[in-house]
Order: structure tokens, then C-alpha cells, then sequence
């Protein structure tokens, strides 16, 4: 029997669904407008019921990604401020040891891979990618959205500026999301085809030792201080020092 480990709490659950599920649907609105020539974009504009159709979910779909980045981000701060909750999300002089450490494995210059905590230095850049294009992405559809009060304040250039930067850095979260995504959390060896812990919030613990080691060593204790605690209970005791003669 399995036994396995808790890894995603609810609210992470449901934050990772509602990001995909937006992601997702930012993409398929979005990309028919940049790409309008193409025939796939026809196609796609029909599916949601014309022009105006696909910038009405495109639009309620970016509030809604702003209004749960704007949650998450202030939860994780006010969570950090209290005490509630650790920055294992931050990258800390760790992360660069364990990427030298396992870029040597690939290399085949060392024999062991990282010893990973909670988060590798993969996950990490790809959620500090997450949260960096998506304030990008926030700030210029609000300043696309509302062009004529960012005018009033600021140069009219902005808003040409805002228009490329909005249309290329989601490009380019569609292709790191296709690509590093999907490939690390999906396609990897040891995962492929599918890796269901984001959605049940649970993994082997198995699993979690290969994968995560020092977590697992810190839930559960390493191997060696285990050995030697084992070790240790099945000593026999010292013999008391026979009393000197007379």
C-alpha cells in the first residue's frame, strides 16, 4: 500500500485551478487577437461567439487573474509578517549549490543529484516568473483597458508600449507554460504521463524522498540518523567495572 505525504493545502489547490483555468482562457482569447490572420484564430473567435464575445471572456478572465494575484500576494505577506508562513518560495544561495550540483550530474562529473527542500530552484523560477509576468501582464491590460484615463496622467506613449509588451510577454508565458511547465511537471522521467499531486494536494512519500530530500529528511528523519538511532537500541548496555580487590 501507498502511503502518501500532504503537499498542497486546499486554498493552493483551488489558487493552481483558478490560475490554469484563467491561463487557459486568457490564451484562447487572447491569441486570436494577435495572431488575427491566421485561420485557427477565425475559428476560435466563432467558438466564443464573435469579436465581442472573446474580449468579454478575455477581459473578465484578466480581472479575475488580477483580483487572485492580488489575493495571493498579499495573503503570503500578511501570512509571512504573522509567522504563519515560511518563504520556502524565496531563493536563497541553496538553490544556486543545488543547480551546480545537478547541472555536475547531467555532466556525469558527480554522482549524486541535489538533495532538494520543499522547493527546487526550477519551481522557484517558474513561480517568481508566474507572479513578475503577471503584474507585467495586470499593469498593461489595465493601461489598454482604460487608455484615456492613463492619458490624462501620463505620456500617450505608454500606451503603444503597453500594447507590445501586453502582446509579447503573454506569448512568451504561453511558451515557457508548454514547455518548462508542462515538461517538469508532467513529462519528466519518474512522472510522465501525469502528475496528480496539484490536484489531490498529495504525493508519495516515496516520492517525496527521491524528489524532495531534505523535506522528507525533516518530516521524517534521514535514513543515517535513523541507522544510528537503531543502532544505538540494539547495543547492549556497558558492563558496570568490576569492583577493585581489596
Amino acid at each position: 500500500m501507498t502511503d502518501y505525504a500532504v503537499r498542497f493545502s486546499k486554498k493552493q489547490r483551488i489558487e493552481h485551478f483558478v490560475v490554469m483555468t484563467t491561463f487557459v482562457l486568457l490564451a484562447l482569447t487572447g491569441f486570436p487577437q494577435k495572431f488575427y490572420e491566421a485561420g485557427a484564430a477565425r475559428f476560435l473567435v466563432k467558438i466564443f461567439g464573435g469579436l465581442d464575445g472573446a474580449r468579454l471572456v478575455h477581459r473578465v478572465s484578466g480581472f479575475l487573474f488580477a483580483a487572485l494575484t492580488f489575493f495571493h500576494l498579499s495573503a503570503a505577506i500578511l501570512s509571512t509578517l504573522q509567522h504563519k508562513m515560511k518563504m520556502t518560495l524565496v531563493p536563497d544561495r541553496q538553490d544556486f549549490k543545488d543547480a551546480v550540483q545537478q547541472l555536475r550530474y547531467y555532466l556525469g562529473l558527480a554522482d549524486e543529484e541535489a538533495k532538494f527542500d520543499r522547493f527546487d530552484y526550477r519551481q522557484k523560477f517558474e513561480y517568481w516568473g508566474l507572479v513578475l509576468g503577471g503584474l507585467v501582464m495586470i499593469a498593461t491590460g489595465f493601461i489598454l483597458y482604460y487608455p484615456m484615463v492613463v492619458a490624462r496622467f501620463l505620456p500617450g506613449e505608454l500606451i503603444p508600449m503597453a500594447k507590445v509588451a501586453h502582446s509579447n510577454e503573454g506569448l512568451m508565458a504561453f511558451l515557457v507554460v508548454i514547455t518548462w511547465h508542462i515538461y517538469n511537471a508532467h513529462l519528466a522521467p519518474g512522472i510522465f504521463p501525469f502528475d496528480p499531486a496539484i490536484f489531490t494536494g498529495k504525493i508519495p512519500v516515496e516520492r517525496l524522498k527521491h524528489e524532495h530530500r531534505r523535506e522528507y529528511d525533516r518530516l521524517y528523519g534521514s535514513d543515517v540518523k535513523t541507522a544510528e538511532a537503531a543502532k544505538a537500541t540494539q547495543e547492549p548496555a556497558p558492563e558496570k567495572p568490576a569492583p577493585a580487590d581489596g
